[in-house]
């Protein structure tokens, strides 16, 4: 849905990539510190209550790690192991971020909307999975309204205004965020399975993959899972 902002976002972050791209810092480097930039925040500012300031730094470190596919084209130096490691450093800060929320929900007593945020984290793996799994059977599968940016978007936005003492935000984030993963996945399901109806030549067996198995869900110069 926010793919539209994609290009824009690109042309604000290229300056920085290519001062960035004269020193000797490199993509795979911003992958990894913003990613243990968010794990950090997330971990330790919002099961403590924090969740305005925890929402600050999972903000810009968001914004480090979408720094890393501009300058690796900044430097030409984008490749499949770049892609490997972003997508597979996304679920991680994913995890943080929702681990973070379900903490600070369980420790204020709200289980319901704890095990809530649970089921987004579960529910947005499901979504990049099915992306992932649907390319490596050779089907394009770019479609759904929850992306992982909107995915991060329905809950740091939420936590962050409930942080400032907006009431009521964090639950209807997260029961929205629920109920579009599960559409997003259910629409996922659809265009693959019209894929294959489509596709020509042998289909490709139950539970087996084409040769090099999976590609990452989101790479670096693609759209988002």
């Amino acid at each position: 849905m926010l793919n539209v902002l994609r290009p824009a976002l690109s042309r604000v972050l290229t300056p920085v990539a290519e001062l960035l791209a004269r020193t000797p810092v490199t993509p795979n480097a911003l992958t990894i510190i913003g990613t243990a930039g968010m794990v950090a925040g997330a971990l330790w500012l919002f099961p403590i209550g924090h969740l305005f300031a925890g929402t600050m730094v999972c903000t810009f470190f968001v914004l480090a790690d979408m720094l890393d596919g501009v300058l690796a084209r900044v430097k030409g130096t984008t490749g499949a192991f770049g892609a490997f490691l972003d997508s597979t450093l996304d679920r991680i800060a994913d995890a943080a971020v929702f681990a973070g929320l379900t903490i600070y929900l369980v420790r204020t007593r709200q289980d319901t909307l704890a095990c809530v945020a649970l089921f987004c984290l579960v529910a947005g793996s499901l979504v990049s999975y099915a992306k992932a799994r649907a390319e490596g059977l050779g089907i394009p599968c770019n479609v759904g309204f929850a992306e992982r940016t909107e995915r991060m978007l329905l809950a740091l936005v939420p936590a962050g205004l409930t942080g400032l003492g907006v009431p009521y935000v964090l639950p209807i984030g997260l029961w929205a965020l629920a109920v579009l993963s599960v559409v997003t996945f259910a629409q996922r399901v659809a265009a693959v399975r019209r894929g294959a109806a489509q596709a020509t030549g042998s289909p490709v067996p139950a539970g087996h993959s084409q040769p090099g198995g999976e590609p990452p869900d989101e790479p670096r110069t693609g759209a988002p899972a």
